[in-house]
């Protein structure tokens, strides 16, 4: 249907059409008038799968269920907050030198591209096609992690581009050996080869030799895309080095639509070989990026970097979900994914605000952020909490559901070391904020308020408080429908 067709287009557009807009001003409402329209055919294609079912276009080209929608709906969320917060950001890079005419331009010109292609990701029915759009991500990707042209910028993309071209290659891979897994035990339908919602069906027959091949090598992959441990290394300095905005693109939109790809062939090794050998494998690779995260954010010196470990910590935490399975696992992922999303934008901003006033990205050159940024420092300590999972949260209740996923599974060692690292990182992760905010020294209050940067950290504040009180009804419908897919109901 076109509702599919318009998701992609209105990002595409806006890209294109930024390419030769030179004006500014025109610039910033091209993104903004883009996200606002993905953010309202996003609502209407959870709608609309909800009421019907999986949504079909192109003749199964296309393809949307429970879980394609709600990773939409997450990441046209993000879009939207960026593109907010980003018409203030690069309006004070401006100002401040930091960024050209040019620079901004090519910013605004990116985005909606890379938008465009992570909502690719979600909406290819054909797991070819999906690994084309996880590598046109990696593009965008690129050229926004060497935005500011400095020599740490363009280290950290050419070290994105180096173990990113790595893990694409291994998906190619599994890919191609999922498909010969298919091809090799059945009659494969013209054209329907390599469409997720045939091999679905079919996925008992394939040969599983093949198919525990091609698992190992997409969750290396793609885990790569998500920063999973050990394939994480480029995460530290791509988020320390991207202008803020793009950032939290890759800190809470990325990295969805990559474990989105994990999660497509999780339930096709699942119903192949069973949930064992993949459920094992998630465990190994969630838990190891959760341990990784411990150490590192215990010590770390650079605000920016922290965020990166924590976003390694929490794609741990979604994939040990998955591993531990059960209806519990598999809500506790979802959940965790929509709370982390929603989440995480405001963290950005925050570290963006206290970069852009003090002028580094140390901690130790950072002292009392609450006295010179009241309202960026109270939000700061606010976003801290709510990430780090302190209760009423929503990131609180999704760990809680996926712990007690992980002890109704059997799991009690693992449990348990899940809960020592989830609070060894909130120790280590409120130590450096709290220094960072309270501590003695800081700089006069700012001269200027920002409304769009304020704006759009307002109300994600407010949507944080929101939600840990209460989840709507109608995304908590579409939470569980995902985790139904995952879980093999759908």
């Amino acid at each position: 249907m076109m509702l599919l067709v318009a998701l992609l287009l209105v990002p595409l557009i806006a890209g294109l059409a930024c390419v030769v807009i030179r004006s500014t001003r025109w610039l910033e409402r091209v993104n903004l008038l883009a996200f606002l329209g993905v953010a309202g055919l996003a609502v209407a294609l959870a709608r609309e799968v909800l009421g019907r079912g999986p949504v079909k276009a192109w003749n199964g080209f296309l393809y949307a269920d429970a879980l394609s929608a709600l990773v939409i709906l997450l990441t046209a969320f993000v879009s939207l907050a960026c593109g907010v917060y980003a018409v203030g950001y690069f309006r004070f890079d401006r100002q401040n030198l930091k960024a050209g005419s040019r620079q901004v331009r090519r910013y605004y010109a990116l985005t909606p591209l890379f938008v465009f292609t992570m909502l690719l990701v979600t909406l290819a029915n054909n797991l070819g096609v999906m690994w084309v759009a996880l590598e046109g991500t990696g593009l965008a990707c690129v050229l926004l992690i060497a935005f500011y042209n400095e020599k740490t910028s363009l280290e950290a993309a050419w070290k994105y581009i180096i173990i990113g071209s790595v893990g694409i290659a291994l998906a190619l891979f599994g890919t191609i050996l999922t498909y010969y897994s298919a091809a090799a035990t059945s009659v494969v339908p013209e054209g329907m080869g390599m469409n997720w919602s045939w091999l679905v069906t079919s996925a008992e027959k394939f040969d599983p030799a093949a198919m525990r091949l091609g698992f190992v090598m997409v969750l290396l992959g793609y885990g790569t895309k998500a920063g999973l441990a050990p394939m994480h290394t480029w995460k530290p300095d791509a988020y320390a080095e991207a202008p803020i905005p793009a950032a939290a693109l890759l800190g809470a939109g990325l990295l969805n639509c990559a474990l989105y790809g994990i999660l497509r062939f999780y339930v096709l090794a699942s119903k192949c070989l069973g949930t064992e050998f993949p459920g094992q494998l998630l465990l190994v690779f969630g838990l190891a990026s959760m341990m990784v995260a411990v150490p590192f954010v215990v010590v770390q010196r650079n605000y920016r970097r922290l965020l990166a470990y924590s976003s390694i910590e929490h794609a741990g935490i979604m994939v040990t979900a998955v591993g531990f399975g059960g209806k519990l696992g598999m809500l506790g992922a979802m959940l965790h994914m929509v709370f982390h999303a929603t989440t995480k934008p405001l963290l950005f901003f925050c570290a963006g605000n206290i970069q852009q006033h003090f002028g580094t990205p140390y901690s130790r050159k950072v002292r009392g952020a609450i006295r010179a940024m009241p309202l960026t420092g109270g939000l700061l300590i606010l976003v801290t909490l709510a990430v780090t999972a302190v209760p009423p949260f929503g990131l609180f209740q999704s760990e809680f559901t996926i712990l007690a996923g992980g002890f109704a599974a059997n799991h009690p060692l693992l449990g348990g070391l899940f809960m020592i690292c989830a609070v060894a990182i909130f120790a280590g992760f409120l130590q450096h904020i709290v220094h960072l905010t309270f501590g003695s020294g800081g700089g006069t209050p700012t001269a200027t308020i920002c409304p769009w940067k304020n704006g759009a950290m307002l109300a994600l504040a407010v949507g944080i408080v929101v939600i840990g009180f209460h989840l709507p009804e109608s995304v908590f419908q579409l939470v569980q429908a995902a985790a139904g897919v995952i879980g093999g109901a759908q």
